[in-house]
């Protein structure tokens, strides 16, 4: 396989830095989080890769803690949002007010910031908020800037959306269009933890201490890795390969196996693709290998494709979901070329 860049010294050196960092800020997560493993790689990949993770599970999983723990120990600029049906937009990005100049008796308008301006927004819930107010998120999530009363304001640097979502209680909810969905780089699933992880959450949530953390990272440190993952290089038969997997999800395509064209109604977009790469970068990089390869990209597949395939009522009728539809595609051999 042709490599499309060579590997400069000083990107491997950066890249043992990198490894480092991310293994000493597992263990601060670990001092909070017991467990949940995946998610927290799922989430670092997204982080390092620039893009937002929509964490899925039921209440008590912590979810929310766990984001929260993620941005403590980075260093970073953290809002949480709780999504209600009566959210508005402006109580997201923000809001113009009236002030008075008190010498002068002058009034001008002021922007005041809304809790989107952070390094990491927590949007708790966020299906139970009207789409109106979800797609609040849409600009500022693919831009990194809101627009208000004809103004464009720039978001900090980085710029993370970590949602969470309840898959069980679906009263009052407002399920995620899928332009919203796409924004999102990863779907990560957050399980039951085992017994033993259980027992460990019990006796370190019931006591009177809890874990101090000491950050690891800061913004321009999080800036300087993506920067690096970016700069991993990849073979063209592994773009080749990400981009038939992401073409096989719509069933309209040539190439898309008969399981496709028979339960899917929309597939994966040129997102998906390109987030399979820069995901396999991600995951390379934290794993301290100067190369992305295939089983990278294998890796982060299903994180990446089961939130933009859209399934028909065939595959209702038949119980089949889309992660089930993402697993069998990622075991046929047609996306390896």
């Amino acid at each position: 396989m042709t490599v499309t860049q060579a590997v400069p010294h000083d990107d491997v050196q950066q890249l043992e830095r990198l490894v480092g960092a991310v293994t000493r800020l597992k263990s601060q997560v670990a001092q909070r989080i017991v467990g949940q493993e995946e998610v927290v790689d799922g989430i670092l990949t997204a982080i390092l890769a620039g893009g937002h993770a929509l964490l899925i599970g039921v209440p008590g999983l912590a979810k929310t803690l766990m984001v929260q723990t993620v941005a403590e120990a980075l260093d970073l600029s953290f809002n949480r949002v709780q999504f209600t049906p009566d959210l508005m937009p402006s109580d997201i990005t923000g809001t113009e007010i009236i002030e008075e100049d008190l010498t002068t008796g002058r009034r001008a308008f002021r922007f005041v910031k809304g809790p989107i301006f952070a390094n990491v927004v927590l949007a708790d819930e966020i299906n139970r908020t009207p789409p109106k107010t979800q797609a609040a998120l849409l600009q500022a999530m693919q831009e990194h800037q809101i627009t208000a009363a004809g103004t464009t304001y720039r978001l900090p640097d980085p710029f993370f959306v970590l949602a969470t979502q309840n898959p069980i209680e679906q009263e009052g909810t407002y399920p995620l269009p899928e332009a919203q969905l796409d924004r999102f780089m990863l779907e990560l699933r957050v399980s039951y933890p085992s017994r033993v992880e259980e027992e460990a959450i019990v006796e370190q949530t019931t006591g009177m201490t809890r874990a101090g953390l000491q950050p690891v990272l800061d913004a321009q440190s999080v800036l300087a890795m993506q920067t690096l993952v970016r700069r991993i290089p990849v073979s063209r038969g592994l773009i080749r390969a990400a981009v038939s997997l992401a073409r096989m999800t719509r069933p309209g395509d040539a190439d898309a196996p008969g399981f496709i064209k028979e339960y899917v109604e929309w597939g994966a977009g040129p997102r998906a693709s390109q987030y399979l790469v820069l995901g396999a970068k991600a995951r390379a990089a934290i794993g301290g290998r100067p190369m992305a390869d295939l089983e990278d990209v294998r890796a982060v597949a299903s994180s990446v494709l089961r939130h933009r395939i859209v399934t028909n009522f065939a595959a209702e009728a038949a119980d089949r979901t889309s992660e089930d539809l993402v697993r069998e595609l990622v075991s046929a051999k047609g996306w390896l070329g």
